[in-house]
């Protein structure tokens, strides 16, 4: 199968009370490339969010970050997807993930939600869990009953060093994706 991303949303809360905190490490990570593709991100109503066309060996990928709040992610995924055309397989979703350690990073297609609400409503809109997604590991409180508190929190310095390193290694693996290697970017990867 020919991987094709025409698109990468980063999900997170707009709003300064949500800007640090883990549940915004998907904007973090759109943030960085943005900045190393010099392109800059503008809000577009139409889109619900902040966008950016920028272009990767010859092709143009969007960047998105939905500014719906987390739950209602799928309203701007589905709106620029729909619009360009982009079908569920060729999008790419950077999001926290409670179920891997702190600055561990998963790269996969399909699967579960895991209870991540963003994930949840753009499953729905989409209609199918089959995107692509690029985890970026928060570690979990412990207890299910502490979840929203902590990933509306902000991490603790070393925590926060962690997820930017891990955001780091995954700009530097994204090429070998957005160029069709998979397997060469899960293994870089997922090797930390």
């Amino acid at each position: 199968m020919t991987i094709k991303i025409k698109m990468i949303v980063g999900l997170g809360n707009i709003g300064t009370e949500y800007e640090h905190t883990r549940h915004n490490a998907g904007f973090w990570l759109i943030d960085e490339l943005a900045w190393q593709w010099k392109v800059n991100l503008r809000e577009e109503k139409k889109f619900h969010g902040e966008v950016a066309r920028a272009s990767h060996s010859g092709s143009d990928i969007w960047l998105l970050k939905p500014h719906t709040y987390m739950n209602l992610s799928g309203q701007a995924v589905s709106a620029l997807a729909q619009f360009y055309k982009i079908q569920p397989n060729e999008i790419l979703v950077v999001h926290d993930e409670l179920d891997i350690p702190c600055g561990k990073i998963r790269l996969k297609l399909g699967g579960g939600n895991g209870g991540h609400n963003g994930l949840k409503d753009i499953q729905a809109k989409l209609g199918t869990p089959n995107f692509y997604r690029l985890r970026l590991g928060i570690d979990h409180p412990g207890d299910r009953n502490l979840v929203v508190g902590y990933v509306l929190n902000k991490p603790s310095p070393e925590q926060r060093q962690q997820i930017d390193d891990s955001i780091r290694k995954s700009l530097q693996g994204l090429p070998l994706f957005l160029d069709g290697d998979m397997e060469a970017a899960m293994r870089f990867l997922h090797s930390a």
